[in-house]
């Protein structure tokens, strides 16, 4: 299969074009820059250039090909205004994709969050949030699998809190670079809320799976670990670069202050049983021990 992946150039992105092509598929990549084309080039894939704002290019990448993986997001969470604005282009460029291949019967896959379930884990029958700081996305992520009924065979990969790599990415990646900023490695509230996390490489064999085998319209949890204390992320992020460990204000993390707080453990079962999704990398506490001081 001839794929177009959209992000693929960075930390998921690049874990899934090499599953890909380590799997017999050939890959197109949205490059925004030159640097991302180089590498694109250097991991296998053929750079296409533009962004996830040049919409022509987007529907280019389409024509092209026999079906799309969504990974791509401007990953600005410095203010409100510029996550919306993120949200907002990610948006546009879903809806773009999407109706590029009504009628086709491709495969697009893209990508969420877990929700938050008070009071437990979430599951893949639960619904994405649509509101709060990036309800914009649950919203986008849930016209995409709308469009199971017009021909797309539309699917959504979830993921956790942390995708991590050598103990870098994702929610726990940002409380590191904040501990070397601050000189604190901090957690908000008493730390007991829980994160799911997924390595990387994990999460690109789900997404291989997904374009290959999922039926339209689903979703699928690309969760490892249920949940991790967010204390104990902490615990670890510290010994490593050798500060202390204490709570800090949920303002700390600017617009992402309210999901930092919560309690956001996911599991992913009904994933692993009918997919065959089995991860087998290093779980988040153990790649934590990668990061360098």
């Amino acid at each position: 299969m001839h794929v177009f992946v959209t992000g693929g150039t960075g930390l998921i992105g690049s874990a899934v074009v090499a599953e890909l092509l380590g799997n017999g598929n050939s890959v197109l990549a949205l490059a925004r820059s030159d640097a991302s084309a180089l590498a694109a080039e250097e991991a296998g894939a053929e750079p296409l250039r533009g962004g996830l704002a040049d919409l022509d290019v987007l529907r280019s990448g389409v024509a092209q090909t026999d079906g799309v993986i969504h990974l791509a997001f401007a990953n600005d969470f410095s203010s409100p205004d510029a996550v919306s604005k993120a949200v907002a282009e990610e948006s546009a460029a879903l809806a773009t994709l999407g109706e590029e291949l009504v009628g086709s019967d491709r495969p697009l896959v893209t990508c969420s969050g877990t929700p938050y379930v008070p009071g437990r884990a979430s599951t893949e029958a639960d619904p994405v949030p649509t509101d709060g700081p990036v309800g914009g996305r649950g919203r986008a992520v849930t016209a995409v699998l709308g469009l199971a009924s017009r021909g797309v065979r539309s699917t959504a990969v979830r993921l956790p809190r942390t995708v991590h790599h050598q103990g870098d990415g994702g929610f726990a990646g940002l409380l590191t670079h904040i501990a070397r900023q601050t000189g604190v490695s901090g957690y908000p509230g008493d730390g007991a809320q829980r994160w799911p996390a997924v390595h990387a490489l994990d999460a690109a064999v789900l997404f291989r799976l997904a374009l290959e085998q999922a039926e339209a319209g689903t979703s699928w949890h690309a969760v490892a670990d249920e949940g991790d204390h967010v204390r104990d992320i902490a615990a670890v992020i510290g010994r490593r670069l050798g500060l202390p460990v204490e709570s800090v204000p949920a303002e700390t993390y600017g617009p992402l202050g309210p999901i930092f707080a919560h309690d956001q453990p996911s599991a992913s079962s009904h994933t692993r049983q009918v997919l065959g999704w089995e991860p087998k990398h290093p779980r988040l506490l153990e790649d934590l021990e990668n990061i360098q001081p």
